[in-house]
């Protein structure tokens, strides 16, 4: 169903809205009023309150089945995924069920719904030696989550739904429920006065939670289909990155520690030169990321930091 005067069809699904993302989504299309919205997520009930929600166990077909069931979507956006990069090297049949399994089943009940399938990826999907990516370079997983994260693209790849894929990369922004962000956690620990190791040799263009938002918006209101990147507006270490966030909120940076990534002893392998390049999206979404000082205010204004 359309909306008068509008090309977003009105019925939207948020599969995770209970993540950082989800929740985003969930604000943003709280606000439209020619939008129906309905969200699911694992937790039994939902974070942001006044929704239609539903309990759902997205490993569970049966599950999925039943939530389309409920809701017939419009679109669906799946904003769920196992994000743990390391834990999914040492629980890798959650990890599958999940990151490829489950992706493959929201992609078959999509279809049998006629829905439009927006599915979040990630820059994991790469190596971290050539980068930054456009949407025609080779992937090259080289860690358990970016393995699993490759087989649910593929698995909507080889399905017959229609749908977006869209990869992204270090997500920070102001949800306000559920794990800190990289920003927060940086702006909490400085002002405590901790001491953080930072890494130098990871780079890539971390992406603010709301300019994704509109990025996926955009996807579903003009219908693209395909695969696009969306990542932030500037390409940085993170350890550039941390001092970006230093400098703004006035903290201490003498209390960040310059490390290499391999110095941390991690489980899972890290793409080290990754990031995204966002032309197509630029191009075809019409997608606009804000700048990295923009964003920080923002999430200074809206959560009091």
């Amino acid at each position: 169903m359309l909306s008068t005067g509008n090309i977003l069809k009105n019925r939207i699904l948020i599969i995770g809205s209970n993540g950082m993302l989800g929740q985003r989504l969930l604000e943003y299309y709280k606000k439209d009023n020619f939008t129906e919205i309905f969200c699911a997520s694992v937790e039994p009930e939902s974070f942001i309150k006044d929704i239609d929600y539903k309990q759902t166990d997205i490993t569970n077909k049966n599950d999925i089945k039943a939530l389309m069931r409920a809701f017939y979507p419009d679109v669906v956006i799946n904003a769920a995924a196992y994000t743990n990069v390391d834990k999914c090297d040492t629980e890798k049949e959650t990890a599958w069920k999940i990151n490829a399994l489950a992706v493959e089943n929201i992609a078959k009940y999509s279809f049998a719904y006629n829905a439009h399938l927006i599915h979040i990826s990630t820059d994991y999907v790469f190596d971290g030696l050539n980068g930054p990516y456009t949407e025609e370079d080779k992937v090259n997983p080289v860690s358990y989550y970016g393995r699993t994260k490759l087989a649910g693209e593929n698995a909507i790849n080889s399905s017959n739904v229609k749908y977006t894929i869209i990869r992204t990369n270090v997500l920070y922004g102001p949800a306000k429920h559920g794990r800190m962000d990289f920003v927060k956690w940086v702006v909490n620990s400085l002002r405590e006065g901790k001491n953080i190791n930072i890494v130098t040799d990871q780079i890539n263009n971390p992406t603010y939670i709301d300019d994704l938002v509109k990025g996926i918006d955009s996807a579903a209101r003009l219908s693209k289909e395909g695969l696009f990147n969306i990542g932030g507006a500037e390409f940085l270490s993170r350890l550039d990155f941390t001092y970006r966030i230093a400098d703004f909120f006035n903290l201490d940076k003498n209390l960040i520690k310059p490390i290499e990534t391999r110095e941390l002893n991690q489980p899972a392998k890290r793409p080290l030169k990754s990031g995204l390049i966002n032309l197509k999206s630029e191009r075809d979404l019409f997608y606009k990321p804000l700048g990295v000082e923009e964003t920080f205010a923002l999430m200074k204004n809206e959560l009091n930091l």
